[in-house]
């Protein structure tokens, strides 16, 4: 009988949140993140919260409760993270990974197919291949860990009347992720209460989507904002990992660059390869568009499409990531908090990657950014050539560090092109990350945080603040700060 009215309370409380507005955002540094989770209603209906927005009781709660507690239902958010339209530049050509014009265009050429070898995924038990879909999660699947074997995993499935369309176990989660698709239209919180009362899932979250975050968009300056001399600069073998769209691993910029590549989503065609080109030719290209770090080597998984992915596999990219040995992880995208991305963020950082993110490039009321906001990752927001934010940067007490992204010259599907964004921005910090790693290969991810934070030029209000985070990143200093 308690199962049952756990299933009847969420299917009431599913019905209620339907066509719900935009959740309520605030940026005051003063808030705790519980009630920063009550303000944006992700809990359960803010069961536990009175009407001010204050979480009340002080218990647990989450989708990670695996005693059938308060479950968190789908964050539902009105135009989640559109990326802001294109605003008119001198550049003579389209910049790549924006919002199509509103007049007529002419058809792209298509792009080159990927010259070096790729991995597709492993022990994944696929009954049903991911897809790359639209809006702020995938309506008919939920994501779930088990504790028991392939057997269990079916009878969860029989039981609530649900289809085993993929599962494999993780090297970040610790555990067997699951993805369940519902056949029979029952809405995500419906079901996540359901498996909520079956002892052997022990989290269980939506497959929400996460958007690359590229504005639109003229040189590259970074090399003089950040105090690095383009002639010293080196990032010689340090290993960083890219999570992006597919690239075009023949452009001369990435010559010798690429040394794995990942795909995420094999089932689903790439056709667009110029948010990744660019973000790898900003950490790490050579030539005519050297990157901050050259000589480093890009594991790239590629896990977008359309510039949306979805949790699942995003989680298998970060996996694979792991699995070579990378010291950075460059995360240029944004979605909803996730507690299964969260973990998997918490575990790489305790192997001691250092994980970078881009803050969002959703505007100063948009609500977190996550991977950004999770604890132990660096979110990076985006300046121009004067310092100055981005005016569709994201803003919160979140953003840890800024760093060039407005209007900088980078490699692309087509060549090179102009591009704008906090996923940019977050570039420029892993290739700086990579200098101080090559510099001082013992450097533990939390010194190196530490020595971005206490040597940052202070750009906002002194101190940190929700605009700019400590401050524009100074290399230089740095590098010089003692551990």
């Amino acid at each position: 009988m308690a199962a049952k009215a756990v299933v009847l309370h969420a299917a009431i409380l599913a019905a209620t949140f339907v066509g719900a507005p935009a959740v309520a955002q605030t940026n005051d540094p003063n808030l705790s993140q519980k009630q920063i989770d009550c303000l944006n209603r992700t809990t359960a209906a803010g069961a536990d919260c009175d009407e001010d927005g204050v979480r009340n009781g002080g218990g647990k709660s989450g989708a990670g409760n695996a005693s059938g507690g308060a479950v968190f239902l789908p964050a539902l958010i009105v135009d989640l993270f559109p990326n802001p339209p294109a605003r008119p530049t001198p550049a003579p050509a389209q910049p790549s990974g924006t919002a199509p014009p509103k007049g007529p265009t002419s058809t792209p050429a298509p792009a080159p197919p990927p010259s070096g070898p790729i991995t597709p995924p492993t022990g994944l038990n696929l009954a049903a291949p991911p897809r790359a879909v639209s809006g702020e999660f995938v309506p008919d699947e939920v994501l779930v860990t088990v504790a028991g074997d392939a057997g269990a995993v079916q009878q969860i499935a029989t039981t609530l009347g649900l289809q085993v369309r993929s599962q494999r176990q993780s090297r970040l989660l610790g555990t067997t992720l699951v993805r369940y698709g519902i056949p029979d239209g029952r809405p995500v919180g419906v079901v996540l209460a359901q498996l909520a009362a079956d002892g052997r899932t022990q989290r269980r979250e939506p497959n929400h989507i996460y958007s690359l975050q590229q504005a639109a968009g003229i040189v590259n300056y970074a090399f003089e904002r950040i105090a690095l001399d383009s002639k010293q600069a080196s990032g010689e073998n340090v290993r960083i990992a890219v999570i992006d769209t597919g690239i075009d691993d023949t452009n001369p910029a990435l010559k010798g660059v690429i040394a794995g590549q990942f795909d995420a989503m094999p089932n689903v065609p790439i056709k667009k390869r110029d948010h990744g080109t660019s973000v790898d030719g900003l950490i790490a290209g050579v030539g005519a568009l050297e990157g901050i770090a050259p000589g480093a080597k890009i594991y790239h998984a590629r896990a977008f499409e359309g510039g949306k992915s979805s949790m699942d596999v995003i989680l298998s990219a970060l996996d694979w990531a792991a699995e070579q040995d990378v010291r950075i992880i460059n995360m240029s995208f944004v979605g909803p908090k996730n507690d299964l991305l969260g973990t998997a963020c918490r575990n790489a950082r305790a192997l001691g990657m250092v994980l970078v993110a881009a803050a969002g490039n959703n505007g100063p009321k948009a609500p977190y950014g996550y991977p950004a906001a999770f604890d132990g990752v660096i979110a990076v927001t985006a300046t121009d050539a004067k310092d100055g934010l981005m005016p569709q940067a994201n803003r919160g007490a979140y953003v840890f560090l800024s760093a060039p992204g407005v209007e900088m010259v980078a490699p692309s599907g087509t060549g090179s092109d102009v591009v704008t964004g906090t996923s940019f921005a977050a570039a420029i910090v892993s290739g700086a990350i990579a200098n101080l790693i090559h510099a001082a290969p013992d450097r533990s991810a939390d010194e190196i945080e530490k020595a971005l934070a206490a040597t940052a030029k202070d750009l906002g209000p002194k101190g940190r603040d929700n605009d700019f985070g400590y401050g524009l990143l100074d290399i230089k200093a740095a590098g010089a700060a003692k551990k």
